[in-house]
């Protein structure tokens, strides 16, 4: 079965930008210069973030923000030579870590630039204070706004586990937060995490599930130089994933999703001068086929199992 109004087994992101704005539409993603209160004071961060933030494919350091639009809006229309509409998207630490003068003139400058239709906010739930939330309200009555929240985990010995510096209640507060003003909320989650079977990620694709956000990002661990998880994974500590588990397992997700949720990622896309593993994460068009054809093989779709009555992998635990 293919969803009725995509036409294909899960709600892509790119769809919904068709169907928002008519035709292509091509994020640009941005560093605005800004850091991360889980690096404060020389703190390692996220056991599996890069020291660009997650921001390694984002713009230069150093470039203002015109400069960096300028440069990746060149190299989108490379892929995409037709694409005339775009999504300033500020990718790399933490977008709402600054005082809100600050924030309102860097949204600011990327709504100016030509051709940007929406702006994508990537943060974390701890960096939502009461003024920034209204900053953004007034972006939202402005421009097609999303803000992309970070969770990974839903279970907070996990987010412990991997230093996340927040507990999942945290992210819900933040989200809901967000939500009561209208602004869309996709949140990140990660699968394969050290100490995590696949009952626990889809404990986290449920919960996620029963909030009402409007899209997802969903992530493969990747490992990545100077990083700790690097050192836990030369030390043999942390199994990666084969394609074919990582088909399985992002199937599985979309199974439970809400059919109304938006897709904005099946896998992640590590830096190749910085990925230690796995290798074959680097072919993302045959990952996304992998989990297409995982899909197909199932006759399943993003959707089927949403709502069904499922106990938690700690219920399980309790019980068994």
């Amino acid at each position: 079965m293919v969803l009725p109004w995509t036409g294909r087994r899960y709600y892509s992101w790119n769809k919904l930008l068709l169907s928002v704005f008519g035709e292509k539409v091509a994020k640009i993603p941005l560093d605005a210069g800004l850091s991360c209160p889980n690096r404060a004071g020389g703190a390692p961060g996220c056991i599996y973030c890069s020291p660009r933030g997650s921001g390694d494919l984002a713009g230069e350091v150093g470039l203002d923000l015109s400069r960096q639009f300028a440069r990746n809006r060149a190299r989108a229309r490379e892929k995409w030579p037709q694409v005339q509409k775009f999504i300033a998207y500020f990718q790399a630490y933490t977008n709402t870590l600054a005082p809100v003068d600050k924030l309102k003139d860097l949204y600011g400058q990327a709504l100016a630039q030509e051709g940007v239709v929406g702006l994508s906010i990537s943060t974390r739930p701890d960096c939502l204070p009461p003024a920034v939330l209204d900053l953004l309200t007034a972006i939202n009555r402005r421009t097609w706004l999303w803000v992309e929240l970070g969770l990974q985990s839903i279970h907070d010995v996990t987010l412990s586990r991997i230093n996340r510096g927040h507990d999942s209640a945290c992210f819900i507060r933040a989200a809901g937060a967000l939500r009561a003003r209208g602004i869309r909320v996709c949140a990140h989650i990660i699968l394969g995490l050290p100490g995590e079977t696949e009952a626990m990620m889809l404990d986290t694709a449920r919960a996620l599930a029963g909030l009402g956000l409007d899209g997802i990002k969903i992530h493969l661990l990747t490992v990545l130089k100077d990083t700790p998880l690097a050192l836990l994974w030369e030390n043999g500590l942390v199994p990666l994933p084969d394609l074919e588990t990582y088909a399985d397992w992002v199937a599985d997700v979309l199974e439970v999703l809400p059919p109304q949720m938006v897709i904005q990622r099946l896998t992640g896309d590590a830096p190749a001068p910085q990925l230690l593993a796995p290798a074959w994460s680097l072919r993302k068009w045959e990952t996304l086929m992998a989990i297409e054809n995982e899909l197909a093989r199932r006759d399943s779709w993003q959707g089927k199992k949403w709502g069904a009555p499922e106990k938690s992998s700690m219920e399980k635990e309790r019980y068994s």
